[in-house]
């Protein structure tokens, strides 16, 4: 049984989103021109939505004038395109956070997403604070928490449920998902509140009650992505084929990089973007961190198109 995302305020984030990534040139450094035409082309995909500075967009990595820049950029670039957009303002440092979301607020973007502080785990008290002192920051700005796997503070619904309670304009979560209790759990306790799960897992997140992803899988094929998405809605038993196929994909063809050039998940993603070649960048990540070499992502791509010919 799949439940509806009426149920959802209309503010709250719903459907595919696909990642900004940062094309770097050879000389290391952001290669600004190519990055605007990769966000063009994603919002041109017709994705429901883009976000800038997940960890796919290498937040932890940029300057604050290189942070500036790129939202900015995405704000002008996904407002001509009329595409929803988000914003991470993620920071180890949560003064930085939030003085990123002062200056992001103006460019009224659809919501923003933050981490927690994660140099030292907040406490229950430290993390009410924080997440109030964003929402005093940009009262207006709705608010979206990224809680990856492998934050130093991982909450439990409980925890989100006092969250929200502390912030009303929390309107969503990246989140790992759970069990079907799990989920039957969000929906009681936090109504009306976006989860969003890991794309490769959106098939059977969305039959429990999942409303969307930050998409690897649009990272490889925003069109893959998006064609999956129509049959997940309609509740079509292909929608669960499909996951099982992009699960064996990634195991078989992305992981193995992961253990073979000890890589993060960034350069994973990107690595599928790269592949995928719908936009104008390569796997290149941004100094000191390592990438997938451009001379493993021809197989890649080939690999990608032999698993789903249907997305190329």
């Amino acid at each position: 049984m799949s439940y509806h995302l009426s149920a959802l305020p209309a503010h709250a984030p719903r459907g595919i989103w696909g990642a900004v990534m940062l094309a770097v040139g050879l000389d290391g450094n952001i290669d600004w021109s190519a990055t605007q035409e990769t966000v063009a082309q994603l919002c041109a995909s017709g994705v429901h939505g883009i976000y800038s500075n997940g960890t796919a967009c290498e937040f932890h990595c940029q300057t604050e004038a290189e942070f500036n820049r790129l939202s900015e950029m995405v704000a002008q670039v996904a407002g001509a395109a009329k595409t929803p957009f988000q914003v991470g303002i993620s920071q180890s440092n949560p003064r930085v956070a939030r003085e990123r979301l002062k200056r992001v607020a103006g460019l009224t973007p659809s919501a923003v997403q933050f981490t927690l502080p994660d140099w030292w785990p907040p406490s229950d008290e430290e993390m009410l604070r924080f997440v109030s002192g964003l929402a005093e920051a940009a009262p207006d700005t709705p608010l979206v928490l990224y809680n990856p796997p492998h934050a130093k503070r991982r909450l439990t619904i409980e925890g989100i449920i006092a969250m929200r309670a502390k912030v009303p304009t929390l309107v969503g979560a990246k989140l790992p998902g759970g069990d079907a209790s799990w989920y039957a759990d969000m929906r009681r306790e936090v109504p009306g509140f976006s989860v969003f799960v890991p794309g490769h897992m959106l098939a059977t997140g969305y039959a429990h009650g999942a409303h969307g992803s930050y998409s690897n899988v649009a990272c490889l094929s925003p069109k893959g992505a998006l064609q999956w998405w129509a049959q997940i809605v309609a509740e079509e038993h292909a929608a669960v084929e499909m996951q099982v196929r992009i699960q064996a994909f990634i195991t078989d063809h992305v992981l193995p990089f992961r253990a073979r050039y000890a890589v993060s998940d960034a350069a994973l993603d990107k690595a599928m973007a790269a592949a995928g070649g719908w936009g104008t960048l390569g796997p290149r990540l941004l100094w000191p961190y390592s990438s997938v070499p451009g001379e493993d992502i021809p197989a890649l791509a080939k690999a990608a198109r032999a698993a789903f010919p249907e997305w190329f």
